[in-house]
């Protein structure tokens, strides 16, 4: 008897085509997407990704993976499919929405990603948006009377800032004036990456309309304040507690903007003459505390580092979601990186340019590899991020313009073949 379709299945490598987000804003009336929707934020990063790959034909896009941590209103109705369908995808195209917090973004990429490896998809288009001035953090959220009746989280859990004052508790070697010096330096990387051109070629151009005011046309992030300086954040206060270390300079504030990203089989990439700008060696997800949800890229880097057969020290770039200073620097302490190490967000991170929940994982994707590109002597990169109620996510990358790129291809095609054979 023939051995059957399901046996001769092996995992296939998984590439990220190409991916671009719109201008990050700040949140409120007077953000820069006051008055915009969600879903038309995400339909400008569909289109500009297909505008980009010329070569990819538009049926071709099995799949349409959208996340949005707030899924009502402009962000609801099965956005993945609601977007697909505005940007002018064929109807034959599905879609979904998926919510992860923070990492919905990463977690669209990691499960459309899984499809593509499985062979149920050949291309998808993964991204994430998050209009905070639409959906306020927590708005229409009726958490379940027993989380505080039973104890089962602190009621701190349900208050990021205060998680992240838990972890200076837990960690006091993180201080203040550690977070300050590490935000300040988060702002100048941005404002030099922005100076050497390093962001904008990934950014979406977005008109938009106020009464009032008229048309205007955003080509850069609203967040960022180039110049800070230590002595400003010193200044700042702390709302989340008394005397305590957490202030709006050295943590993200609250955003705007959508993501989105191609990715493919190496197979598909090749067929298509798509470009090829990062390959996805492991990920993992991990479970934390809720209390201290910032200290969930550790064990989720672990874990991806172990799926990989890798260690920390193969690891040459370092794209970590700025949530929080404290949160990024428990993770550098734990894997002994310094504070300043030239590996960690060369281009600046979340503090400076944002993070509109849902979307940052792309972002993180978009910035990797780019500097991939520019650093041929990085093989392996990683994005990682905390999420909400206590979990992290982790990414390992590896880079196509290094020199041993394709002996690693042709070994794990050797791999798949030798599986599927047995």
């Amino acid at each position: 008897m023939s051995p059957s379709r399901n046996a001769q299945r092996s995992v296939r490598d998984v590439v990220f085509v190409d991916g671009v987000r719109t201008p990050f804003g700040k949140a409120g009336e007077k953000g820069i997407y006051a008055g915009t929707r969600a879903d038309d934020l995400v339909v400008k990063c569909i289109r500009e990704l297909m505008r980009r790959n010329p070569s990819l034909p538009a049926d071709r896009i099995d799949e349409v993976a959208i996340a949005a941590t707030t899924q009502t209103g402009d962000q609801g109705l099965t956005i993945g499919r609601t977007a697909a369908l505005l940007a002018g995808l064929p109807r034959t195209v599905p879609g979904f929405a998926i919510d992860r917090m923070c990492a919905g973004a990463m977690t669209a990429v990691t499960t459309t990603a899984s499809g593509i490896g499985f062979g149920a998809y050949d291309v998808v288009i993964a991204g994430g948006v998050e209009h905070m001035g639409n959906h306020p953090m927590g708005s229409g959220a009726d958490p379940n009377p027993r989380f505080m009746s039973e104890r089962l989280v602190d009621p701190a859990a349900l208050n990021m800032g205060n998680t992240a004052e838990n972890l200076h508790d837990r960690f006091p070697a993180i201080t203040k004036d550690r977070t300050d010096a590490y935000a300040a330096a988060s702002q100048a990387k941005l404002a030099e990456a922005y100076s050497r051109q390093q962001i904008q070629e990934d950014l979406v151009p977005v008109a938009t309309m106020k009464p009032g005011q008229g048309w205007a046309l955003h080509t850069q992030d609203e967040p960022p304040r180039p110049g800070t300086t230590v002595e400003d954040l010193a200044e700042l206060r702390t709302p989340f507690r008394a005397h305590g270390r957490v202030t709006a300079g050295n943590a993200a504030g609250l955003n705007d903007g959508a993501t989105a990203a191609v990715l493919a089989s190496a197979e598909a990439a090749a067929e298509l003459g798509l470009p090829v700008k990062m390959r996805l060696v492991s990920y993992a997800f991990a479970g934390v505390e809720p209390e201290v949800m910032g200290i969930g890229p550790v064990p989720a880097t672990e874990k991806a580092l172990k799926n990989a057969g890798l260690t920390i020290e193969d690891i040459g770039l370092f794209e970590i979601n700025e949530a929080f200073a404290v949160q990024v620097l428990s993770f550098l302490d734990h894997f002994g990186i310094a504070d300043d190490d030239p590996r960690v967000n060369r281009y600046g991170g979340a503090i400076a340019v944002g993070h509109p929940l849902a979307s940052s994982g792309v972002r993180l994707m978009n910035q990797l590899a780019r500097q991939f590109q520019e650093d041929p002597s990085v093989r392996y990169g990683i994005t990682t991020m905390c999420i909400g109620l206590g979990m992290g996510a982790t990414v390992i990358w590896e880079n196509p313009n290094h020199a041993d790129f394709e002996s690693s291809v042709q070994a794990s095609g050797q791999t798949t073949s030798e599986g599927a054979a047995a």
